[in-house]
Parts: C-alpha cells; structure tokens; sequence
C-alpha cells in the first residue's frame, strides 16, 4: 500500500454528503445517555451503506456488522456524547441546543470533544469498507459508544452482551481528534491515555452566624485547607519519575455571607499512569479529607464517594507497530508524530480488555495546520483551542478525509486480502 490518492477514488462522491452529516450532528449534540437522535441518524447511515444493524446495545450504543467471508473481526469503535459546554467557535453550524442534564439542571450542549469527527468518520470508513468487499476477507465490526464523558458506555456495551451478541474481534481499532495539525496522525506504543477516578467529597460541620464562628464547624475552612492540602500529594507522595494529576474541579459551599454552612462539597478529579500510583493517590485523597475532619472536630465522618473511573488506556506495542508502519506507507511518514502519554481519558480500553483482544488507539489532527504548526514550533501550544473548550471545533477538512482514511487503512491491515488478492 503506497501513500497515493488511487485508493480513495471512492472518498471524493462521499465527502460532500459525510461532511453534511458531520455538520448536522454538530448542530444537534446529545448529552451522554440522551444520544437517541444521533443513534437513529447513525443506524440510518450504516443500513444504507449495507451493513447488519443493531441499536440500543449498552443504552444507545449502535452495532454495526459487515460480514466479508473468513478472515480476522476486526472492531473499529467510535463515541458520540456531546458535553454541557456553551459552544464560542462562531460556525454557522454552531450548536444552540440545551439539554437537561443527570442533575435536572438546563445546560447548553456541544460537541467540544469532537465525537461528531469521530462518528462521522467511522460511518465513512464503514461505507467506503463496504464498497471494496472484493479487495479485503473477514468481518468488521462498526461500534458507535454512548456516554464516554462519563467513562461508562463501553463498559455498559459490554454488559449488554456486545461479545455474546455479535462476533469477538481479534483487535481493537479507535482515534480521537485533536489539537494537533490536520492530516497529521499522532501515536504512541503502550500506555498513550491515563487512568481516571472522580471522587465527591462532602465534609459535614454545625452552621451558624457568620458573627459566631467560635459556635460553629466551618466546612468552607474544612474544604479550603483539603484543596490547599491535595496539590501535596503529586509534590511531595508522588515518586518524581511518575506523573500524576490532581485536580478539584468543583467546591460549593453556603448560600450568604453571613451564614457559615452545614457543608461542604468538592468535585476532585485523579489521572495516573501506573496501578501503583494510582492506589497512592486514592488512599491520600481519602486520608487527608478524613484527616482535616478531624482536626477540625467536625461532628460528622465526612462522604468520600469514588463516582467514575476509567482504566489505563494502552495501546499494545506489536499492534500499534504494525498499524503506524501501514500508516507510513498509506501517508507518509512526515505526516506522522510520536507523541507523549496524555493525562486525558478514555474508556475505549474496556472493549478490548472484555474481548480478551489488543487495542491500537492514535489521535489525528483537527486544527488548520499552518498556525497549528507554528504554535507548536514556538511553544504557543497552549493558546490554540483544544478538547472541551467552547472554541474548540475541528476544520472538515482534510480532519474527514483523514479520520476516514485511517480507519480504513488500519481496519485492512487486519483483514485479510481477498482470496483473489492473495
């Protein structure tokens, strides 16, 4: 396979109609577990390309079979939640929805994470797979994940029987886009994604008057020294050469100024890399909120619930060696970028992990690539837009092209050539 365009004659015809798809779900993003019109448009679009189709797997999850002959199952897996974000980019596409959340609270709706990229591309690569079934033998298997932004919806398509109900993949293919340049595809062998934990912490005091504090158990002054006390665990309990985050990403307290509270509650959000580390910065978590409890004699045992957790994301070393060298021949090297473990999270790893199969996981660039290089060359990475910033929204093209592409080329390095091709 040579980095020619002759392979994808087929890309051209599709494009227009792919990118109008990917901008109408930009346009209407769905909250995590709340996908049903994303699901619908999707199922639409696999049983037109030909494919065997299956909806509601894991919630809204929809599967999507090609059966080619014997060969290798291969999975190629995309998600499709939005988040609560009020879309900034100024698209003409630009999200306007508003949703109610988990919470019952209104909240505006975007696509900041790119999901729709990724939806839309798997629905191509699936098209263009079923439009060249005489060059390629074996199965593919078309996974569209509800609720990755809350680190559950593969696991939940696994306990909805995804591996009893449809065939049980030799491997497992995914990408995300990102803040890198377009038409550049970024990897990494082994751990390319850190593990997550969310815990919610609620520490419990006696309110009062605001004149009286020496009659109360402040839960404001309780939660401002475990915030302060929380950034010693990567300083000084962490081992230099591991990385781990800690970060308390919400603390509400109270109502009034004069008015000292019941409690307390804090949002605390955990990335590592390694199990070790990760038991580590659990038990510290839990020991310094028990610990600040009682040093201010709080007159309740505080509430430390661990509410979301995804595992390590690897991306196996043979595996991913084999895919980034079909990468090379299909693109070219220079547009390929080793990269660096990244402290996001993803719970793609739990299909493979369930399918006892490897993972392959690569991102690729969605940002306009002359000022995404030049950033990178003069170390302004951090001024572009990236994941979850209301400004963030990947350009269609060559983000599509790409994204189709690769999926395309990593999913017929797996499958087996024709019988004829042999």
């Amino acid at each position: 396979m040579d980095h020619s365009t002759e392979q994808w004659a087929g890309l051209g015809e599709l494009g227009a109609e792919l990118a109008e798809f990917y901008r109408d779900l930009h346009q209407h993003p769905e909250l995590s577990l709340q996908e049903h019109r994303t699901a619908e448009r999707v199922a639409a679009g696999l049983r037109s390309a030909g494919l065997e189709v299956t909806e509601g797997v894991g919630g809204t999850g929809v599967v999507g079979v090609l059966r080619n002959g014997d060969g290798p199952v291969v999975l190629l897996r995309a998600d499709f939640d939005a988040l609560p974000v009020q879309e900034k980019t100024g698209l003409p596409y630009a999200s306007t929805a508003r949703a109610t959340d988990g919470e019952g609270h209104e909240v505006p709706v975007m696509h900041a994470c790119g999901h729709d990229m990724h939806a839309t591309c798997l629905l191509g690569a699936a098209t263009l797979l079923a439009r060249s079934t005489g060059e390629w033998s074996g199965t593919v298997l078309a996974v569209f994940q509800p609720a990755e932004e809350l680190a559950r919806g593969a696991q939940d398509m696994v306990d909805d029987g995804l591996f009893e109900r449809f065939p049980k993949p030799a491997i497992v293919l995914g990408q995300h886009v990102g803040p890198l340049p377009a038409g550049m595809i970024g990897h990494r062998s082994g751990t390319i994604m850190s593990a997550m934990d969310s815990v919610n912490v609620v520490l419990h005091g006696r309110g009062g008057h605001g004149s009286r504090p020496e009659a109360t158990v402040d839960p404001v002054l309780m939660a401002a020294n475990v915030v302060t006390r929380l950034q010693s665990i990567v300083s000084r309990e962490v081992p230099p050469a591991e990385t781990a985050v800690v970060t308390v990403g919400r603390l509400h307290s109270g109502t009034k100024s004069n008015i000292i509270p019941d409690t307390a509650e804090l949002d605390i959000s955990v990335r590592t890399f390694s199990p070790q580390t990760r038991t580590l910065v659990r038990a510290a978590i839990e020991r310094i909120v028990h610990a600040e409890a009682a040093a201010a004699a709080a007159p309740k045992s505080p509430e430390v619930d661990w509410v979301l957790s995804a595992p390590l994301l690897v991306s196996d070393p043979d595996a991913t060696a084999r895919t980034v060298a079909a990468f090379s021949a299909a693109f070219g090297a220079e547009r390929l970028l080793p990269l660096p473990p990244i402290a996001a999270s993803e719970d793609a790893g739990a299909l493979g992990a369930a399918a006892g199969a490897p993972t392959v996981y690569w991102f690729w660039g969605g940002l306009e690539a002359e000022s995404t290089l030049a950033a990178l060359r003069d170390g302004g990475l951090d001024t572009l837009p990236t994941n979850h910033s209301p400004e963030f929204a990947p350009v269609i093209e060559p983000t599509l092209s790409t994204g189709i592409q690769a999926l395309v080329v990593a999913a017929r390095t797996w499958l087996e050539p024709a019988p004829d091709n042999r």
